[in-house]
């Protein structure tokens, strides 16, 4: 049987490792991409034990926030899968910043990463994605795409307009018989997070206990339970599902 094919981007580590995972354990074969290899060498060490074959996954090397390299990547993909079943639009960062200290540097720094990636690989991507089978695009935003955060309108315009992307983009396809979703976490336990709170480990600790403390659930997520949403939302489980936000948050978003 012909196996599905899976692009995700930011899939070297946090969510879109994990995402990778729950991918190669249902026997897909995975695309990661990423702005740096050394990352993706360190990342198989987790991956190695689920790869059966050397075309289950590979690594292309890109910066989505570049359209060129969007379609670099892509022509790529075309050339050794010939098609794809899933996009998952996972790349991004977080900047946290009063909008008084906002420069145009940054906000478009964010804003290329967070929206424009998932805009334009989406686009380039739907020729492959017409060729797979009950083909589904996940765009992964959070909670700050839902909600305001204090301190946080860069961050918040980049994920609220990939959120309501998500839902016009699902009416669009929906004639081409691909659906697309949206994915919105709370904090995640991830090394991204961490690195935001330094590098002392009780300081790490004690910010973790703190966050935990905001949520009706009492704790973060691990990557692995926003893995498993995405990886529904991208199979044949969810053939009925599109545009819709997901909220994996433990509740943060219900307040």
């Amino acid at each position: 049987m012909e196996k599905q094919v899976a692009l995700i981007t930011g899939g070297t580590s946090g969510i879109g490792l994990a995402t990778a995972i729950k991918f190669l354990q249902d026997n897909w074969q995975v695309i990661l991409v990423g702005r740096h290899k050394d990352k993706y060498l360190e990342a198989k060490k987790s991956l190695k034990s689920y790869i059966k074959a050397p075309e289950d996954c590979c690594f292309i090397a890109g910066d989505v926030s570049q359209i060129r390299e969007i379609t670099h990547v892509l022509e790529q993909v075309k050339a050794k899968y010939g098609k794809l079943d899933a996009l998952i639009n996972n790349a991004g960062i977080y900047y946290e910043s009063p909008i008084g200290e906002v420069s145009e540097e940054v906000f478009d720094k964010v804003l290329n990463t967070n929206l424009k990636s998932a805009y334009f690989m989406s686009k380039e991507a739907i020729p492959l994605l017409k060729l797979g089978k009950e083909a589904s695009i996940v765009n992964v935003s959070s909670d700050a795409g839902i909600n305001g955060n204090y301190f946080c309108t860069t961050y918040c315009a980049s994920k609220g307009g990939l959120t309501i992307f998500s839902k016009a983009l699902a009416l669009e396809l929906a004639m081409e018989k691909i659906r697309v979703n949206c994915v919105c976490p709370g904090d995640v336990d991830t090394p991204l997070t961490r690195a935001q709170f330094g590098t002392d480990p009780d300081t790490i600790a004690s910010e973790l206990a703190s966050t935990a403390a905001l949520y009706p659930l009492g704790r973060i997520a691990q990557p692995e339970e926003i893995a498993g949403v995405i990886k529904f939302l991208a199979s044949k489980e969810a053939s009925f599902v599109t545009g819709a936000v997901w909220s994996v948050d433990g509740g943060l978003t219900s307040v």
